[in-house]
């Protein structure tokens, strides 16, 4: 068996916005709660677990999505009224970036962990 990522945690100022913002913007649903978690999990597997932490710095998540999905995420994102960048320093805010000829955006969840969709992976396919 080959090494797979299978879940992170994911601390959060609560962890039912933070969830159900994420699985709303990606067009998921978050799992029932298990334990102290909220777990939001990806086409590939991955699950992240969201858990309600009064410390914690920022965290960034970056999700390749389908280029035919990535429209529906990104008006989602603009939808919510949270700040949108195009690159990973905050800069180019309300702008989306097209490195190695996809699109891709940055965008801050309501516990200000910078999350990001991207439609190539950096250095672009292989």
């Amino acid at each position: 068996m080959s090494i797979r990522l299978d879940h992170i945690i994911v601390p959060a100022k609560d962890k039912k916005v933070s969830a159900e913002f994420l699985a709303r913007v990606l067009g998921l649903e978050p799992k029932p709660q298990f334990g102290p978690f909220i777990p939001v999990e990806t086409g590939n597997g991955v699950t992240l677990d969201f858990m309600d932490s009064d410390d914690f710095r920022q965290h960034h998540c970056a999700f390749l999505v389908p280029p035919e999905e990535w429209d529906a995420i990104f008006a989602r994102i603009r939808e919510s009224g949270t700040r949108y960048y195009a690159n990973p320093d905050g800069s180019g805010e309300g702008e989306i970036n097209t490195r190695d000829g996809g699109r891709g955006v940055y965008f801050d969840d309501p516990s200000g962990h910078a999350m990001e969709v991207l439609t190539v992976p950096y250095g672009g396919w292989s």
